[in-house]
């Protein structure tokens, strides 16, 4: 019988990253993605897509929804998701590392020459953070099937992994992706500015000053007519109430 290949911390790594990047309702082997990574892994596919959803049992957001992943996960499933949770911003670097040392990505000569210097960092800091941040994306649009939570609009050209606190208000949690939201363009700039802002059930609230402009239809029509209605909420990395809260008393305005 063939011995049985163990997941090393970096299959494990790479894994994460995958249940980032895919929604929930990918998670299976014939995914083209999860073909691609079982492959550079010398895994089956099936094996990846088992250790996705071994991971989705250690999400609340999929456990508290009745969807159960398989309960099969590991002591070592347990810490990597304990330390992803607690410490996003050092497990989200380290699996966009991963991700991109199993897909071989060397960044362009012209590259790293437009970014040498830039604030003093290296170019490769620069071009590893902003791995990072892509990975954060990646991982807030999927959790919300690529739609807005608001609108619904699922065109990527006008979708923002918007974040619920400021990147310069919360260094722990810049790459935290339940510190994100899917807004389209014109929501994540009124969500910036504190123009609206969500209860901690997840409704749409209207600052006055977008009250104030009930004559003008457009303001009228795409947020006042919305505000108490409840957003879709993600399949994964639900947004932080205390987020939530922070925005609502910190950034909105009343």
């Amino acid at each position: 019988m063939a011995t049985r290949k163990q997941w090393s911390e970096f299959d494990r790594l790479v894994a994460l990253g995958l249940y980032c990047e895919l929604p929930f309702g990918k998670f299976h082997q014939h995914n083209p993605r999860i073909i691609q990574v079982a492959q550079k892994l010398e895994r089956s596919p099936s094996s990846v897509a088992m250790k996705l959803s071994n991971l989705a049992s250690l999400d609340p957001v999929i456990t508290s929804s009745g969807r159960k992943g398989l309960a099969g996960a590991s002591q070592a499933d347990r810490d990597l998701w304990q330390e992803f949770s607690e410490q996003p911003s050092k497990i989200m670097p380290e699996i966009a590392t991963a991700l991109e040392s199993l897909d071989k990505a060397v960044p362009k000569d012209s590259e790293i020459s437009e970014l040498d210097g830039y604030r003093g960092e290296t170019a490769t800091a620069i071009i590893q953070r902003r791995k990072s941040q892509n990975l954060f994306r990646k991982a807030v649009l999927s959790a919300y099937d690529n739609q807005c939570c608001v609108t619904g609009i699922a065109d990527p050209r006008f979708l923002v992994a918007s974040h619920i606190k400021p990147w310069a208000e919360d260094v722990d949690n810049r790459l935290n992706p339940r510190n994100g939201l899917c807004l389209s363009t014109f929501f994540d700039r009124a969500f910036d500015i504190g123009l609206i802002t969500f209860s901690d059930d997840y409704t749409l609230i209207v600052s006055s000053e977008l009250e104030k402009q009930q004559s003008n239809n457009h303001i009228r029509e795409t947020f006042l007519e919305r505000s108490g209605t409840a957003i879709e909420l993600p399949s994964k990395f639900s947004p932080s109430q205390n987020f939530i809260r922070w925005h609502r008393e910190s950034l909105f305005i009343q």
